[in-house]
């Protein structure tokens, strides 16, 4: 599914047309999509910006035209023997705040139309650098694979973001770090601000809700804000005064 298509199924369940998400997931990423219904879907604006928690696994040694499994493969190079430590060593140099090209298959408009379908249309699309923060990128495991392509090294990472950082970016920028091509083969996202992949359930379990109970449960508004803001207790006083204005 597509982030749109979660949201049109997300209607039908919760049995509303408001209904929206804070922020895309690729296709072929799976994990926490923020999804909010009814007044619910006024907080998603400050939810788009917060930053997120991804797993992923990284194959070294093949590019690709999106720089994920999905895309054609561009680019093939042996990547050699490399070690846990080398390769420990490059994610460390993108670690903190940097500057990331986007990949060149993002929603970015370039002359009003988006990256992406530019690509799909046979276009060379180059992007500018922009700031982005990489709070940590971490280095699970180097696996050495076969694969169609020749010899692969597949590296396992968490990485922790701010909002509008690439990881497919990531995987491109460590392969080439490591004098090789890069690409996404998985890509889990666990947390987007203070809500955590535990709290997620599928489509399918929220219909399963409303075929027993006959609504979704969720999470209350206040519940949810305090995911994402700062909260302060107020006193009987000080709710008869805010009453007031």
């Amino acid at each position: 599914f597509t982030s749109h298509d979660v949201v049109g199924k997300m209607r039908g369940i919760a049995a509303t047309r408001k209904v929206g998400h804070a922020g895309t997931l690729d296709p072929m990423a799976t994990g926490v999509l923020v999804v909010g219904i009814g007044k619910a879907t006024r907080l998603l604006t400050h939810i788009v910006g917060a930053d997120k928690d991804y797993d992923a696994t990284i194959r070294l040694g093949v590019g690709t035209t999106t720089e994920d499994a999905q895309g054609e493969v561009t680019d093939v190079s042996d990547p050699g023997p490399l070690g846990l430590d080398q390769i420990v060593a490059a994610a460390a140099t993108l670690t903190g705040d940097i500057m990331q090209v986007p990949s060149s298959v993002s929603a970015i408009k370039v002359d009003g139309k988006r990256a992406y379908d530019r690509v799909r249309a046979g276009e060379s699309v180059e992007l500018k650098a922009r700031p982005a923060t990489v709070a940590v990128f971490e280095v699970l495991s180097a696996t050495p694979v076969a694969t169609e392509h020749g010899p692969c090294v597949d590296v396992e990472a968490r990485v922790s973001v701010s909002s509008g950082t690439y990881v497919r970016a990531l995987a491109r920028d460590l392969a080439a770090a490591l004098g090789t091509f890069g690409h996404l083969t998985a890509l889990r996202r666990t947390r987007v601000g203070g809500y955590q992949l535990d709290q997620a359930r599928t489509l399918d379990q929220l219909q399963g809700e409303v075929e027993q109970a006959g609504a979704i449960t969720v999470l209350p508004l206040a519940q949810a804000a305090a995911g994402i803001m700062d909260v302060r207790e107020l006193s009987s006083q000080e709710v008869t005064a805010i009453g007031y204005g």
